[in-house]
């Protein structure tokens, strides 16, 4: 079981099929962590 992490705010963002235990970070869509100073 793998599992894909936010990289700035550390959560959750899906779990995928793997033979071993990993993690993969990406950014996720949901919440405000990925947009900078200027756009909020």
């Amino acid at each position: 079981m793998g599992t894909i992490v936010c990289q700035d705010c550390n959560s959750t963002i899906s779990h995928f099929e793997d033979e071993k235990v990993s993690k993969l970070y990406g950014r996720c869509m949901d919440c405000d962590c990925n947009k900078t100073e200027l756009e909020q």
